[in-house]
């Protein structure tokens, strides 16, 4: 292109821009009415994108408008920047004065400031250069930031177009209509990657009981889902963070596994600045803690091992008498993962069923930040005869297709008791623990659903299942698959409910 064509294509450029913010200007006051006229449509969108951010620390939101769902989210920071002088001005007047708005243009963007949370809702569809765009995001976002994007299904085009004839819709000076294929591959060129996606709102219109029906049941069924207004993705920077060497604890919960013990310190490898193996034991009674106590004095001064307990040996029953008290693995990992020394906090279970010379991969995973929650997977290579019973392997892939589809991640072995994260991404998960409440005897789902909640990117490991060689099996395939059962309704109307 020549000079001077470079110049009117600017000019062009220019003038259009200038075009757009002059619309929005003379939309500005009349933005709360067209609110109001749709004011179920953003009532749930708002609830949907609050219950996301959870508990960030600062929000910047994107295209903000008059600050109505900034005014509503609880950060101790947030800052709205919009390309409408005007609508910043009504935001200004209106809005907590806790809150910053700005006039600014993510096809332009002067901010530099990063935030843990970017909002865009319904801006990509206005947008001019998407592609710009996202990338400019980068300079707002570090790296444990997400950013949600939310934008209308390309399906409802028709729909929403005779919506906006008829006076029912906020008229739009201009939308672009994505397929979730074409924002992800944009995404994607930006440097950014897919935490989660899926589907809100199949019904955006207020019909008691009706409406209710629609958006809480059907539209979070499979294949239905997709025909749903709204497109949502969380999504993460991707860009290439200096890799640090880190400390590491391993938790081994343990009941009556004495013939695993030597072998569990003698192959657990260091990993890091320094690996710390913390036995956390369950009152066994087969001489599991005196077998521990000798491999601490055994390896002192060459291995970091501790031994803890989930409750006194002995507890009594009120009446003097002693009696043994059975608390479940979810608990031994929680008290373990408290009490735990190092940055990074890994599971390996005590019969030695995932070899533990596998654990470095999951550390070297999780330092090239490839993922924030790595777990497990049992189901990719051949497992030794005895090591998995075919109905739970049955069971296992039922619960990794229902999961997959509940916390919208790619999960296939729910219950691998191998899954590495930071200390830093499990206190989240603790601050955030009474959105589940105390459900998980297991500790498997409340690790899963806690890091779908915190929107950590989870990615999978296979791992080769070993049959076990000393001890019994503590799961119950009926009695506690039930249980899981009954714990997978709980996330399922905890998560998929706004």
């Amino acid at each position: 292109m020549s000079i001077h064509g470079e110049q009117l294509n600017m000019l062009f450029d220019q003038e259009r821009k200038q075009q757009k913010i002059e619309y929005f200007n003379q939309l500005a006051d009349k933005r709360e009415k067209w609110r109001d006229k749709n004011q179920y449509y953003y009532t749930q969108l708002d609830q949907f994108l609050i219950n996301k951010i959870g508990n960030a620390h600062s929000v910047l939101e994107i295209g903000c408008g008059i600050g109505t769902l900034l005014s509503k989210i609880k950060a101790p920071k947030r800052v709205g920047i919009d390309f409408s002088p005007e609508m910043i001005k009504v935001a200004q007047q209106s809005c907590d004065t806790e809150i910053s708005f700005k006039v600014d243009d993510i096809e332009s963007l002067q901010m530099t400031e990063q935030f843990d949370y970017v909002i865009m809702s319904d801006v990509c569809g206005e947008l001019d250069d998407i592609w710009t765009a996202l990338h400019n995001i980068q300079q707002v976002t570090h790296q444990n930031s997400r950013i949600i994007i939310t934008f209308f299904n390309h399906l409802w085009e028709p729909i929403l177009r005779l919506g906006e004839k008829l006076g029912l819709k906020t008229p739009q000076y201009h939308q672009n209509w994505l397929s979730l294929t074409d924002m992800e591959n944009q995404l994607h060129l930006s440097g950014f990657e897919k935490v989660q996606k899926g589907y809100r709102l199949l019904f955006p219109k207020n019909i008691p009981i009706l409406s209710n029906f629609f958006n809480r049941y059907l539209a979070k069924l499979p294949l239905i889902e997709k025909l749903c207004l709204v497109t949502y993705l969380v999504v993460r920077p991707i860009r290439r963070f200096p890799i640090k060497e880190t400390s590491v604890s391993v938790i081994v919960p343990c009941r009556n596994e004495r013939g695993n013990i030597r072998d569990a310190v003698e192959r657990i490898p260091n990993m890091g600045t320094h690996t710390e193996i913390l036995f956390v034991d369950g009152n066994s009674n087969d001489g599991t803690i005196a077998e521990i106590e000798e491999m601490i004095d055994l390896w002192k001064g060459k291995k970091d091992i501790k031994l803890m307990h989930q409750v006194p040996p002995h507890s009594t029953d009120g009446q003097g008498h002693g009696k043994m008290l059975k608390l479940g693995k979810g608990d031994a990992v929680r008290k373990g993962f408290s009490a735990a020394s190092g940055d990074i906090l890994m599971i390996l279970d005590a019969d030695l069923t995932v070899p533990p010379e596998d654990l470095p991969k999951f550390y070297q995973v999780l330092i090239e930040n490839k993922g924030e929650f790595i777990n497990g997977s049992r189901l990719v290579y051949p497992m030794e005869k005895q090591a998995m019973r075919t109905l739970n392997k049955i069971a296992n892939k039922f619960f990794g297709l229902l999961f997959t589809w509940i916390i919208e991640q790619q999960v296939t072995d729910t219950l691998c008791g191998t899954k590495v994260l930071f200390k830093k991404h499990y206190q989240k998960i603790v601050a955030g623990r009474q959105y589940f409440g105390d459900f998980d005897p297991f500790g498997d789902f409340d690790l899963l659903f806690g890091a779908c909640k915190q929107n950590l990117k989870i990615i999978e490991i296979p791992i080769r299942y070993r049959e076990r060689t000393y001890g019994d099996v503590k799961i119950s395939r009926f009695r506690h698959g039930l249980i899981l059962l009954r714990m997978s309704v709980i996330g399922l109307l905890k998560l998929k409910r706004h």
